[in-house]
Formats: C-alpha cells, structure tokens, sequence
C-alpha cells in the first residue's frame, strides 16, 4: 500500500467518525441537556455544523489530491466521488435553507406552511439526514476500497 493510499483510508475514517460523532450523536444530545433551549441549541448547532462542513472541505479537497496524486481503485474512486457531490449538495442546497429555517425560528417564528408547529423538524432537516447516511456509507467504502486495494 502507498502511501497516499495509507493517508487517504485515514482520512476516510476520520471524517467518518466526525459525521458519526456529531451528527448522529451531539446534535441529538444537545437538545436533552438541561437548560438548553432550541434557541440555543440552534445557535450551537450552527456553530459546530460550520466547523465541520468547513473540516469536511478540506478532507474533500485532501482526498481529490490523493485521488490524482495515486489513484487508488474504481470502487474507492467512486465512493470518493459519491462523499464529495453529498458534500456539495448539502452545503450549497440544504445548508441554506436550513440557515433560512433556523433564522425563522430564532426570531420567534416559523415558516408559513409550519407556523402551527415551529419546533417540528422540516422536510430540508430530514434530507441533510438522508444525505449525511449517504456520505456515510461512502465514507466506509472508499476507506475500505483503498485498504483493499479493490
């Protein structure tokens, strides 16, 4: 194994293991810490998702470079693809228009079509989810593929 393919199976599992950690496991938790408010907790939320997204930036740009650098297998050439275009997508589709929402929120309203329930989790929420399970996914198999070799 190269080693760029070595630092490129790193990388892989490390922002592995920050989506994980923070998306599925501190953005659910702080909502249940004791005085902690959604206002707060969306403020939070946004702070700590600006840092990953921006960490998630540079491990994309990391690996493309290590992509051309040594290319490694199809399959982890995908997936490396596949992490990079969700990326994308949630920063310059979903983000936004979860920045939109949390600014209703924040001011003390909601949108229109959800004004009777301005805490429920809207529909763009669900989807950032969706793809953040998808990143995951590719995130396993391109650090996989590359220890392979396959």
């Amino acid at each position: 194994m190269s080693t760029a393919h070595a630092v490129a199976a790193a990388v892989s599992f490390t922002w592995l293991g920050m989506v994980i950690a923070i998306s599925f496991i501190e953005a659910p938790l702080k909502f249940r810490a004791p005085g902690v408010s959604l206002q707060i907790g969306l403020g939070i939320g946004r702070l700590v998702f600006r840092a990953l997204n921006t960490v998630e930036a540079v491990l994309a740009v990391v690996l493309l470079i290590l992509l051309v650098a040594d290319p490694p297998s199809p399959t982890a050439i995908a997936a490396v693809c596949v992490v990079v275009v969700v990326l994308a997508a949630q920063l310059l589709v979903v983000r936004p228009r979860l920045t939109r929402r949390s600014d209703l929120v924040l001011a003390g309203s909601a949108a229109p079509h959800e004004a009777d329930q301005p805490t429920r989790r809207s529909r763009v929420h669900y989807s950032y989810v969706g793809l953040e399970l998808v990143k995951i996914a590719a995130l396993v198999i391109s650090g996989a593929a590359v220890l392979a070799g396959a």
